[in-house]
């Protein structure tokens, strides 16, 4: 091979040493996908109020979602919040509850600043609770400044 043809062949081939690297399109479009069902499963409008208790709720239209809040339960004589349990009805007792109220204490404390309309607070009860039971709870929440109290439902089933 002559010298001074070499550089005239080397300019004719396609150099594939200066090539910029490109993208890889297939693992760019898995990524994505997986983000769009990541979004898809995490973004939906509906709340759902986990009722563990298995408490049969009182039915009713509800008219807004529910809201995510501290939940207050009320099953058989035991009152939990937040799945654990504060205090203990007795017939005798009348006024608010004492661990109910210690607890809610406990919650507002961590709260930097409460807000002039009170703390949300969602009330599960069976829809048998004698009113003045639902009372003591719901006095005892307000008395701490748990004001935006929401009662728990089931949502009736249209059958229209």
């Amino acid at each position: 091979m002559k010298p001074r043809n070499r550089p005239r062949r080397l300019r004719r081939q396609p150099d594939h040493r200066r090539a910029a690297g490109g993208l890889n399109l297939v693992s760019l479009m898995d990524i994505f996908t997986l983000l769009v069902f990541f979004l898809m499963v995490n973004s939906s409008d509906v709340k759902v109020l986990e009722n563990r208790a298995g408490i049969p709720l009182p039915n009713a239209v509800a008219g807004q979602p529910a809201a995510e809040a501290l939940t207050v339960e009320l099953e058989g004589r035991s009152v939990r919040l937040q799945g654990r349990e504060v205090d203990r009805l007795t017939e005798s007792e009348e006024g608010p509850l004492a661990g109910l109220s210690e607890a809610l204490l406990r919650q507002r404390a961590g709260v930097a600043v409460v807000p002039a309309t009170g703390l949300a607070i969602t009330v599960l009860a069976a829809r048998d609770t004698d009113y003045r039971v639902l009372r003591r709870i719901l006095s005892t929440c307000i008395d701490a400044d748990f004001r935006q109290v929401r009662l728990a439902v089931e949502p009736e089933v249209d059958h229209g």
